[in-house]
């Protein structure tokens, strides 16, 4: 744990995805020093793909020799080599962590339907889901500050990025998507101001660059969008009705 000896850790990463966020939360979280290297996944360069056994991000190599990959083991390595606390102790607790980490990536696979909905129905499904997503979280929480009690787990920073995208949804959409969860609300206010989630990137990727600037184009160009121009205008008949 935290009396191994210090290793050379170097993050390989893309700076906007969030599974890799989860690792740079788990080491700031830990302290751990650490170098990042950021990579083009459209051109992805040789040594990446070598390195890589899935072809994606993050991958974590310690001391120039071995490469971890999967954002989830990333995260219990750095929690193993640090003082422990980012999973419980007892068998089951760090079970059903684990299980919860796993949701967070289907909460995440929602997110990307959401945004990248074609049509007023692909849409009204991915809502659909997330709502279902938000209503298994409310009832998962308790009213401790973290998932897990008053400290930070692998839970929050598995969770801590997803919710950054609400923060553009709300923007654009005028509404209030955690209003019905108050549980839900509250550990995403708390995620916010922790220092290591705070830090994340505010950048967006090609498909949110799209939904951001859809408001800012006539109705007449909306067909020029680089991504499908339909969720524009369903967006903005959602707007008008408001």
């Amino acid at each position: 744990m935290s009396n191994q000896q210090a290793k050379q850790l170097t993050l390989i990463s893309h700076k906007l995805c969030p599974y890799v966020q989860r690792s740079v939360i788990a080491l700031q979280e830990q302290g751990k020093r650490y170098q990042r290297r950021d990579v083009d996944l459209e051109n992805p360069p040789a040594w990446f793909v070598q390195l890589s056994p899935l072809g994606k991000v993050p991958l974590l190599r310690v001391d120039e020799e071995e490469v971890l990959f999967e954002s989830a083991v990333i995260a219990e390595y750095i929690n193993d080599i640090g003082d422990g606390t980012l999973l419980a102790d007892k068998p089951f607790e760090r079970a059903r962590q684990r299980a919860w980490i796993e949701f967070a990536s289907a909460t995440l696979d929602n997110i990307g339907s959401y945004y990248s909905a074609v049509d007023e129905p692909a849409f009204e499904r991915a809502r659909g889901r997330l709502d279902e997503n938000w209503i298994q979280l409310e009832k998962a929480l308790s009213d401790s500050t973290y998932f897990s009690g008053e400290s930070l787990s692998l839970v929050d920073a598995a969770f801590a990025p997803a919710f950054r995208y609400l923060d553009l949804f709300e923007q654009l959409l005028d509404v209030e998507m955690l209003k019905d969860y108050p549980r839900l609300s509250r550990w995403r206010q708390a995620l916010a101001g922790r220092t290591a989630c705070a830090s994340l990137p505010g950048g967006e990727c090609r498909g949110l660059k799209a939904f951001r600037q859809w408001h800012q184009i006539p109705p007449t160009k909306l067909a020029r969008l680089p991504y499908n121009s339909a969720w524009a205008k369903w967006i903005a008949k959602f707007k008008e009705s408001r």
